[in-house]
């Protein structure tokens, strides 16, 4: 009998870590998440490497303070009248997971990012040139909020500005 149940519990234990091995490989069908088309997931998909520096990480206070600042970056994107539209159809969970990977990767917050790359994720958005820089100014808003000195600021939005020729398609 206590075979059995032993057998049992490692079974079960098994199952669930194959389950959870599985969404780790398959960001595009994760729990609380309108699943996705498949795709490969690779650390290029990020769009650049990350800053080596830790001293940018930390003065995003971290973990922590990332994912504030993509909150606070997602309230203010989803209000706003200019940019709201491109947001609404998309579900929230799944941005605001994929942005804190990004930016915590590109932060050399030692994350992996599992999002698709920056041209097919945001194919067929319709974003423009004026959209970019919305965007740009309430993520620096949400930076602002957090206390994230001016200089570190620029030496992340520096990583990302090569991104608009992939994210901008109007």
């Amino acid at each position: 009998m206590k075979t059995l149940l032993g057998l049992t519990a490692a079974l079960t234990l098994t199952v669930l870590a194959a389950a959870a091995y599985a969404q780790e490989t398959r960001p595009w069908a994760m729990p609380g998440e309108e699943k996705v088309d498949p795709y490969t997931v690779a650390e290029a998909n990020a769009g650049t490497g990350p800053i080596t520096d830790p001293k940018v990480f930390e003065a995003f206070h971290g973990k922590d303070g990332l994912a504030r600042i993509v909150a606070t970056t997602l309230d203010m994107a989803y209000a706003d009248a200019r940019i709201g539209p491109i947001f609404k159809p998309f579900e929230r969970p799944r941005i605001e997971r994929t942005l804190n990977e990004h930016f915590c990767y590109v932060l050399g917050g030692g994350c992996a990012y599992s999002g698709r790359d920056m041209a097919a994720a945001h194919k067929d958005m319709g974003v423009k040139p004026g959209d970019m820089g919305a965007l740009v100014e309430i993520l620096q808003k949400a930076m602002d909020k957090e206390g994230v000195p001016f200089g570190m600021q620029n030496r992340f939005l520096a990583k990302l500005a090569p991104m608009k020729r992939d994210v901008v398609n109007k």
